[in-house]
């Protein structure tokens, strides 16, 4: 039993979506006599797969739950747009359209959003009808601090959880809680916890108290054993900045990841077959530009074609990474000079390559070597990694990943020269955005969006 296991949530969060997609795509297997076989099973997974990311990424479940049901369906149809992008995509680039009948693909396409606003919005109405009716969990909070009000304004924003907070216990005076905690009822001091629990039978209790205050911890677990309630602890982890916080196990041993890459487990494989998949494609396609790029470096400039260059790849690992030499300098040292305009170190066409980013489409081969992915924070110079790790707060843990070709703080502005510290700050800022919020479907947007923001040509020199 966990804190949301209440059937109809259940239900929704982990068999509607699945059970809709797969559903209505056998039924017109059924309806067009098409053999149900392994392929449309591939296609039902990848197109649950991909949406869950991409609704995820839009918080469409925040939407459906504060009421605003225009933006949901509004969200839930642009979403189910990019599924039906990314699946024509894959079905291209594998070559597999060839397996399904378009007709009724198309259908499907169409059918699938509708069907899925329809249920959800059925589901909304059995949960409303459900609250209403009183069928919520009673709970208390121990504790009044920031996370406190944090798990607050969480169980009040989603009635779906069917609970409805009581009240909190605190031994400080009520004026000393944090601000937006004011509103919730003082129902006594820690002493009168127990007997309320008991007198009301409270179903469900979390205690926020700080990890320091472990022996009065303690003592309240004795004092509620002879009661029915859950409890559960909230630990103040919040403290730091996490990246991809969750709970794990170490041989049966409960552990708190606060720090740890999002590519682990299926996820890595996930993202190293995408990136394999796309850069030999993209390679293939661009092979006749990359072999004129080569023979025109060597005409207009002296030196080697490729210009290799040490960066940290994953962990912090020295990696080599190629370019199209694009300067006639071959800088590698302790001290590396960023391009900037009309920088004098540019060969006659290393300026045109570097603003429309043609300098990088050898890295591609570093991705098929598996020492960078497509997506993923830019790797940087090593005098300069060397240089902003000891200014940066959290500047390393940009390399908890494969660094990528192109990434998310360089479709948001941060592209190319970064001369003064903040701009750094703010790159880095993104990295970590990135790793806390990865998901397949962020990758896809964020290379739709490099496409765009190459084509405007700011900032690369």
């Amino acid at each position: 039993m966990t804190v949301n296991d209440i059937p109809l949530v259940a239900f929704f969060k982990q068999l509607l979506d699945p059970l809709i997609i797969l559903g209505t795509l056998y039924g017109f297997t059924l309806l067009y006599g098409e053999p149900f076989n392994g392929y449309y099973l591939i296609l039902a997974l990848l197109a649950y797969f991909i949406s869950s990311n991409v609704y995820e990424r839009l918080d469409l479940y925040r939407t459906w739950r504060s009421g605003k049901v225009l933006g949901y369906i509004r969200d839930i149809l642009f979403g189910w747009l990019i599924v039906v992008a990314m699946l024509v995509f894959i079905a291209y680039a594998a070559d597999l359209s060839s397996q399904y009948l378009d007709e009724m693909i198309y259908i499907w396409f169409a059918s699938v959003p509708v069907i899925l606003i329809i249920a959800h919005l059925a589901i909304r109405k059995i949960a409303s009808d459900l609250h209403k009716n009183g069928e919520v969990r009673s709970v208390v909070i121990i504790g009044a601090n920031d996370i406190g009000v944090r798990l607050v304004n969480r169980i009040n924003d989603d009635p779906y959880l069917f609970m409805e907070v009581k009240g909190l216990f605190d031994d400080r005076d009520v004026m000393r809680h944090p601000k937006g905690m004011r509103n919730v009822p003082l129902l006594g001091s820690m002493s009168d916890i127990a007997p309320y629990v008991r007198a009301n039978n409270t179903q469900i209790i979390f205690i926020s108290l700080p990890m320091s205050a472990q022996p009065r911890i303690r003592q309240l677990f004795e004092e509620l054993q002879d009661t029915t309630a859950s409890i559960y602890f909230v630990p103040d982890i919040y403290i730091f900045d996490l990246v991809q916080a969750r709970f794990d196990d170490v041989a049966g041993v409960p552990v708190v990841a606060i720090c740890e890459t999002p590519f682990t487990g299926f996820n890595s494989l996930i993202k190293r077959t995408s990136d394999i998949i796309l850069a030999s494609l993209i390679l293939l396609i661009l092979s006749p530009i990359m072999l004129a790029i080569s023979l025109i470096v060597k005409l207009t400039s002296r030196g080697p074609v490729i210009f290799k260059q040490r960066r940290y790849g994953l962990n912090g690992e020295e990696i080599i990474v190629y370019k199209f030499r694009s300067m006639t300098v071959m800088e590698d040292g302790d001290k590396v000079v960023q391009a900037q305009k009309r920088d004098q170190r540019l060969t006659p066409v290393g300026g045109f390559l570097r603003k429309n980013s043609l300098d990088e489409l050898p890295q591609f081969i570093n991705v098929l070597q598996g020492q960078m992915s497509i997506v993923g924070p830019r790797p940087h110079a090593i005098a300069h990694n060397e240089q902003y790790r000891k200014l940066i707060r959290g500047y390393m843990l940009r390399h908890k990943v494969k660094p990528g070709i192109t990434g998310w703080a360089q479709v948001n502005g941060l592209r190319g020269e970064t001369e003064s510290l903040d701009k750094m700050e703010a790159r880095v800022e993104y990295d970590l955005d990135y790793l806390r919020h990865w998901s397949l479907a962020f990758d896809f947007w964020i290379i739709v969006r490099t496409v765009l923001v190459v084509f405007k040509k700011d900032n690369a020199y």
